[in-house]
């Protein structure tokens, strides 16, 4: 049977209250991608000028292990 897939996230807003340049998003989804992680959502808070990024990415076994040990101690 094949092992369940388990799911990190990461959430950040960028920008500031007057807009979000393109370049500066286009550079954190840029980042974000070398580090493995995939966009499932962008979005502009109501009233804001910023942008809400939502990524993910499959845990590896490593950070499956590290987080089980932190939640034992």
């Amino acid at each position: 049977m094949a092992e369940r897939v388990l799911w990190e996230y990461r959430v950040q807003t960028i920008g500031k209250f007057y807009g979000t340049r393109d370049e500066d998003i286009e550079a954190t989804l840029d980042a974000w991608g070398a580090e493995g992680w995939e966009a499932v959502s962008v979005y502009t808070p109501e009233g804001s000028g910023k942008v809400t990024i939502v990524a993910k990415r499959p845990m590896t076994e490593e950070d499956r292990r590290r987080r089980a040990r932190g939640h034992l101690e």
